[in-house]
């Protein structure tokens, strides 16, 4: 039938989402989004455009489920609970697959080109920093609530890179915990 889809569109997001994880935005190719997804290229432009377009449509579902994850983490009143509960959210995403993907929007920042993409990424740490900004209250803070906030975005960067070298968690966890503890009195 013209017009509707013949593929399982969840199935296909999840097969294209790991291949740019694993991959990079870069060295992704619509040939490996085909072989990954099961879905013929033709039909992946059809259905979505090019690879930019694919990209920002899963970066974009992506984005909002963490976001959504990040908030339910940040809930606790306790600035040092939440941050903590925050901080092992960011580090559980980055150590998720065996071995690890690490995270999906560092990678993507640190290839891409000034246009759509990086502001999506953009977009993502502009929100996640406002998550935390807004769950934390001024009072038992050694830093302005807005410095802790993008302080603690920042490091979910240096979590990243971490994460690629080191490849452990107790150790992202350990590092997190200092951060807060240096926030939080």
């Amino acid at each position: 039938m013209a017009g509707v889809r013949q593929f399982d569109e969840q199935q296909a997001y999840a097969a294209a989402l790991d291949v740019f994880w694993t991959k990079g935005f870069r060295a992704t190719s619509m040939l490996d989004l085909a072989t990954a997804t099961g879905v013929q290229r033709g039909s992946l432009y059809h259905a979505y455009g090019g690879k930019e377009q694919l990209f920002l449509r899963l970066f974009d579902q992506f984005a909002n489920d963490f976001l959504a994850r990040v908030a339910e983490a940040l809930t606790p009143s306790d600035p040092r609970e939440a941050l903590l509960r925050f901080f092992d959210c960011c580090i559980a995403s980055i150590t998720t697959g065996s071995p690890s993907r690490g995270c999906l929007s560092t990678r993507t920042a640190v290839e891409a080109d000034p246009g759509a993409v990086e502001d999506a990424v953009r977009k993502l740490l502009d929100d996640l920093e406002e998550l935390v900004f807004e769950a934390l209250s001024a009072a038992g803070l050694t830093v302005e609530r807005r410095e802790a906030a993008r302080l603690v975005v920042a490091h979910t960067r240096a979590l990243a890179v971490l994460e690629r070298v080191y490849g452990d968690p107790a150790r992202l966890r350990e590092t997190a915990a200092t951060l807060v503890s240096a926030l939080v009195r």
